[in-house]
């Protein structure tokens, strides 16, 4: 078989969205670690001010009321605990593996997407226990993510056991 030919637009989609969820990673970082250190309170007004407020308006519609929900449930000690472990972990586990993916460390692609499988079942899984409305647009994220990982994975393994770098672009 002739030399592994990566798409180099697809290429760039892949660096893109990968770069996203190192976005949003680090994100989940900042939130993790401001949810430690700000009173639960002051979680639940600040939420309530850009919700009502400056995003959406009307504070008895189902999107407000279903963030000031999530809000009560981080005031209520229950839920925060669980958030700050989850933002956390996630996204400690995130920015490895972008880091790893965009080093084009070919180990970690079976290893990320194996993460994002688990992270996928978890979002549904919680989704349909909190009826949550962004955890499946998240997941779908997430499969878009994993088939681009695992397109990425076979052509830069097949490219790599040819021995031919040359077909690549230059990052």
């Amino acid at each position: 078989m002739g030399a592994s030919r990566r798409n180099p637009t697809t290429e760039k989609w892949f660096r893109v969205v990968v770069s996203l969820k190192g976005l949003d990673g680090a994100v989940q970082l900042v939130a993790g670690l401001v949810l430690i250190v700000v009173p639960p309170r002051e979680i639940a007004d600040i939420v309530h001010v850009v919700v009502t407020r400056d995003l959406l308006g009307n504070p008895a519609g189902p999107l407000a009321g279903h963030l000031e929900a999530a809000a009560r449930g981080v005031i209520d000690g229950g839920g925060r605990g669980f958030a700050v472990a989850f933002l956390l972990v996630h996204a400690v586990i995130k920015l490895g593996l972008v880091a790893a993916l965009l080093g084009e460390v070919v180990p970690a692609y079976p290893v990320a997407a194996l993460a994002l499988a688990v992270f996928v079942v978890f979002e549904v899984l919680r989704a349909v226990r909190t009826r949550s409305f962004v955890l499946p647009i998240l997941a779908v994220f997430d499969v878009v993510v994993i088939a681009l990982v695992l397109r990425e994975y076979v052509l830069l393994r097949r490219e790599r056991n040819t021995g031919n770098t040359a077909t690549r672009e230059p990052r």
